[in-house]
């Protein structure tokens, strides 16, 4: 027993001080290049794998190719790291006269040798496949491309289009892997798009022979409404978000909305605003909300939300604050017209240039849209205040699961820019005064709730502070 004891002394010794080599060893991050797409970054930890190849896959209209080509151009014009796009399915001009739209000038950039663009054109009538065939004409035709430019990123759209009249999976996976290892050799950050297959990522399994990222874009229409997601699904040696991202393209291009708000890292600060009103300041603690919170104010139709709403609009403005509204049941102009009647007029806020309306029928765009569409504003006008009045009006272009998460993205946005923000909601009837229809109480900082009061033949209105959060 003695010599057992003895010998399991040295064992111990040994493994405390291999778990104190392992704990004392340098954590090495992947090397990244950024996309510079928004959001898209968050999502990755700071972009694609730098010198490695990424596949981009989707079904046809997707958004690979405006990835990849906004990959490239980002580059170039952001990060100074030259490009090559080689493509074999649209002409130089008409890829130059898609992106144009967005904003990109690719014959300027072509003009200043930071981006090349090379198509290949590929006619699957002239291919004759033969048992010796590779790509080595391709390697020479896409290295000098590379050294023309000393291009740092390289763009393969799509990549099925080499392989339009083979049979042979052997030549085929043959010529993948090598294809893969050769920009790899090269230290490119390559993008690589292909076709979604039945049942497989990719038509001919591409993604067996990317082992180091694969990006799935995903266009779905559910109840007449389009809707984008985008989905990393391997990234070897890094961290990334898991989930589905809804994702939009518009004329600045494309959009990722991740969810930020996992971390919860959001400063709470100590100041206070007004709500417009003395007497509610006072149901507050005597100074109103706090800044950067949320505040919801629900109640039944003709209870005042748009009012409160408008008053503390109004009492930001007075202390020079810029302020956003979001209206999605009447035209600015109406807004104003109705809240002149309680003595509020919003329209010389409007031309002190502090008061911005944004006013859309949400029926006539998807949630995401409506979401990039609040971003730009609040980052165009950068406001201290928000307004969105109502938020049931998303109700009908999207599930309750989904507003919810619209919403969610909202607040943490406006919250960890210190923006204080006012929701309004429609609430059903008295039996229904306590609970809304988005479910989205919990996270809101303080609710107020609306109703009538109904005694004697008279009806008055009550206001009752539900919850606030930091507050006596």
């Amino acid at each position: 027993m003695r010599n057992l004891s003895r010998s399991s002394k040295p064992l111990t010794s040994r493994s405390a001080v291999s778990r104190s080599e392992v704990s004392r060893a340098r954590r090495v991050e992947l090397p990244k290049a950024a996309t510079g797409i928004p959001g898209l970054d968050d999502i990755t930890g700071g972009g694609l794998p730098r010198g490695r190849p990424t596949l981009v896959c989707g079904g046809a209209g997707s958004g690979k190719t405006l990835l990849a080509i906004e990959f490239l151009v980002r580059g170039a014009t952001q990060f100074d790291e030259p490009g090559v796009f080689m493509t074999f399915e649209e002409s130089v001009e008409d890829l130059t006269a898609d992106v144009a739209s967005l904003g990109f000038d690719l014959p300027a950039l072509i003009a200043r040798k930071k981006i090349v663009v090379d198509y290949v054109r590929l006619d699957r009538h002239e291919i004759e496949e033969t048992g010796d065939y590779d790509l080595g004409g391709l390697f020479i035709r896409l290295d000098h491309a590379i050294k023309s430019v000393r291009a740092t990123r390289v763009v393969l759209d799509t990549i099925e289009s080499l392989f339009v009249g083979f049979s042979n999976a052997g030549i085929l996976r043959t010529e993948l892997a090598r294809l893969f290892r050769w920009l790899k050799d090269r230290g490119v950050t390559a993008v690589i798009t292909g076709e979604r297959g039945e049942g497989t990522l990719t038509r001919h399994g591409l993604e067996e022979y990317v082992s180091d990222a694969v990006i799935l874009l995903d266009h779905r229409v559910d109840d007449q409404v389009s809707t984008r997601r985008l989905r990393i699904v391997k990234y070897r040696g890094s961290t990334h978000g898991t989930n589905e991202y809804p994702f939009t393209i518009d004329r600045s291009g494309l959009r990722v909305l991740p969810i930020t708000s996992l971390g919860l890292q959001h400063e709470a600060s100590l100041d206070r605003v007004s709500s417009g009103l003395d007497a509610l300041d006072a149901m507050l603690g005597g100074r109103g909300f706090y800044r950067g919170s949320s505040i919801l104010i629900s109640g039944s139709a003709g209870t005042g939300k748009s009012s409160l709403a408008a008053h503390f609009v109004d009492a930001a403005c007075r202390r020079g604050e810029r302020c956003v509204y979001f209206l999605f049941e009447e035209s600015p102009s109406q807004f104003m017209r109705n809240m002149r009647s309680i003595g509020l007029d919003l329209q010389a806020w409007v031309k002190k240039g502090l008061l911005h309306f944004h006013a859309a029928r949400p029926a006539f765009l998807g949630l995401e849209q409506h979401l990039v569409a609040m971003h730009r504003e609040i980052e165009k006008a950068k406001p201290a205040a928000v307004v969105v009045d109502p938020i049931n009006e998303l109700m009908a272009i999207g599930t309750l699961g989904a507003v919810k998460a619209t919403l969610l993205r909202l607040i943490d946005h406006l919250k960890t820019s210190q923006i204080t923000a006012l929701f309004s909601s429609l609430t059903a009837g008295a039996a229904h005064e306590q609970t809304t229809d988005t479910g989205i109480s919990s996270l809101m900082d303080t609710w107020l709730l609306l109703r009538f009061l109904e005694e004697a033949r008279q009806r008055n209105r009550g206001l009752y502070v539900l919850k606030s959060r930091g507050m006596a």
